[in-house]
């Protein structure tokens, strides 16, 4: 059985073994070669190859002793890195042989991969690589003889941590044990483990070759893990531009493995994804994107974008939409995410105020940018913006719902139309976005994340916001709801909470209960305030991208915000005092 649906398959001879391979696409472009991991075969490439196979020449290939390759006799000693270096260039012999390929590589085949790639003999016949899940071996080993030489408390941590993660690298040393398992109980029963614990999709991986590829593989570990640990090459150095994908919720292997790369990776970046170890089959859209970026930044001659800032390798090349991006902590989410190498699209009721947010992204580091203008209280406006983006950008990976308009008055001076514009725009514009843009990426099946931006008026009762505090209380709720029922498909869900920030929607913002050139007296002295509390937008945006590589819940984020939320929980009493006094506006 084969998933690589429309592949074209050849063997390759490669000294005692025979390699299936499979190619899609035309073989006229860029040659990207995918190297599978341990226990798997070529067949867990499927939903990225097929993603890829409109632009490039995709190759995969059972790796010796797996799938339906054969495998070597004896098994002891014929899967040597050597070994499987000779059939990586027999292969790319065979589908490339007047062009440098494209190479990426998951979990063993990463480790293999970095062979390929810091090797001699494989100089001029590697463009790039794209390294995930699998460390070189020669790296990992002086990653762990400077620690052992020079112990500190965070060395030794880092020591034990990954020790502890690979309990199952010292299993597979054992005679015999791993092949009675896999040929046994283990095999059976290994799709449903990576169903429940990894989240890999029942969509007919892993083959019915799984118990014998696992049970050759283990090979794979004894035949290279301790000779290279204990003498590592102190040559390993990378002559191709190499992009490392980290899955930050990998169970395997610590993402300081990776901390002191650049001494031995020239050109190297970075991206993080916050997924387990299998993101072959958890997050194919994403790898195929990233892999294709990479691949084209280097056929290009150009050095792959580098987004700056701390955030750069969780959002480099995501989509992420922002409503209310025209201004204020919309527009500054927007090119926070720009800024960090995120494609956005910038989306308020006011085109010209759009505009100038994506074209300021342009300028910084997005690789894409739109404006798209939409009044998010519209529903059926909305789901035409959801329809828009989704076939010409792709399903969204963040979503900021951002928009939202300010009321002051009591109670019995907000009418009901009053109560109708605040609760429209601020509730049902988040409630339109959440569930048009939310069920796509819950559709997907590929995680996501989506902010909502609510109001420490959320939980800060006041005598002079009845309504606007009402809307961002259910903001709150409606993201806390959503959290509990999205948690299981990867998606999380953040209520951002700001406190008094300096923008534009106090001088926007209406009054109840007051004639024209009162409410404009009031906007005044009210954008006069905030402008005296003077907290940026900036830094709110800053504090939304922080919680989203966090996956955060509830986020205060100014000090007032924070007290008040404190006081929400644990002095409730003195917040309905306060709520009582008269406010300065």
């Amino acid at each position: 059985m084969t998933l690589l649906t429309g592949a074209r398959e050849r063997w390759v001879r490669t000294g005692e073994v025979e390699l299936c391979v499979a190619e899609m696409g035309d073989p006229g472009r860029p040659t990207v070669v995918l190297v599978h991991g341990y226990p798997d075969s070529k067949e867990v490439w499927s939903e990225v190859a097929g993603r890829l196979a409109g632009r490039f020449h995709v190759v995969a290939y059972d790796v010796r002793g797996h799938g339906r390759s054969t495998a070597p006799r004896p098994l002891r000693g014929g899967f040597t890195l050597e070994k499987l270096t000779g059939d990586f260039l027999a292969v790319v012999d065979a589908v490339s042989p007047d062009a440098p390929v494209h190479l990426v590589g998951h979990d063993w085949g990463s480790v293999q991969a970095w062979e390929f790639t810091t090797v001699e003999r494989t100089k001029g016949r590697i463009a790039s690589f794209t390294s995930m899940s699998g460390p070189s071996l020669d790296h990992f080993g002086h990653w762990i003889a400077r620690r052992v030489k020079r112990p500190t408390p965070r060395r030794v941590g880092q020591l034990l941590g990954q020790g502890a993660r690979s309990w199952y690298v010292y299993l597979l040393h054992t005679p015999v044990l791993p092949e009675l398992a896999w040929r046994g109980p283990l095999g059976t029963r290994w799709p449903r483990v990576l169903e429940r614990v990894e989240k890999v999709p029942r969509d007919g991986y892993p083959t019915a070759s799984l118990p014998s590829d696992a049970a050759r593989g283990a090979w794979l570990y004894r035949d290279n893990v301790r000779p290279r640990l204990r003498a590592p090459r102190p040559d390993a150095h990378a002559h191709a531009p190499v992009r490392v994908i980290t899955p930050l919720e990998d169970r395997f292997l610590s993402e300081r493995l990776h901390d002191e790369l650049e001494q031995w990776v020239p050109q190297l970046t970075r991206r993080t994804v916050q997924a387990g170890h299998w993101i072959p089959r958890t997050r194919p859209d994403q790898l195929a994107s990233w892999i294709d970026e990479f691949v084209t930044s280097v056929e290009g001659g150009r050095s792959p974008v580098v987004a700056s800032g701390e955030h750069a390798e969780r959002f480099g090349g995501q989509l992420v939409l922002v409503t209310g991006a025209g201004s204020g902590i919309g527009r500054a989410a927007t090119l926070a995410f720009a800024e960090a190498g995120a494609r956005v699209v910038a989306v308020d009721r006011n085109a010209e105020a759009a505009a100038r947010t994506a074209e300021q992204s342009r300028l910084l580091s997005a690789p894409e940018a739109w404006a798209e203008t939409v009044d998010v209280s519209d529903e059926q406006a909305m789901e035409k913006l959801a329809e828009k983006v989704t076939t010409e950008y792709g399903v969204v990976d963040v979503l900021v719902n951002n928009a939202g308009i300010g009321l002051s008055g009591s109670f019995f001076d907000t009418t009901p139309e009053d109560w109708r514009k605040v609760l429209d725009v601020n509730l049902w514009g988040v409630i339109h976005g959440c569930r048009l843009f939310g069920r796509r990426m819950a559709e997907r099946g590929q995680g996501g994340h989506i902010v909502n931006v609510a109001s420490a008026a959320a939980y800060l009762p006041s005598r002079a916001l009845p309504a606007y505090s009402t809307s961002k209380a259910a903001v709150l709720m409606l993201s806390e709801c959503l959290r509990a029922e999205l948690a299981g498909q990867g998606i999380g869900v953040t209520a951002v909470c700001p406190g008094f920030v300096n923008t534009a929607i106090t001088s926007t913002a209406h009054f109840a209960g007051v004639d024209a050139g009162e409410e404009k007296r009031l906007q005044k002295r009210a954008a006069r305030l905030y402008g005296l509390r003077n907290y940026p937008p900036e830094k709110v945006a800053r504090a939304i991208l922080r919680a989203v590589t966090r996956d955060e819940a509830v986020v205060p984020v100014t000090p007032e915000a924070r007290g008040a939320r404190w006081l929400s929980r644990w002095a409730p009493g003195a917040l309905r005092g306060i709520a009582r006094l008269k406010p300065p506006v």
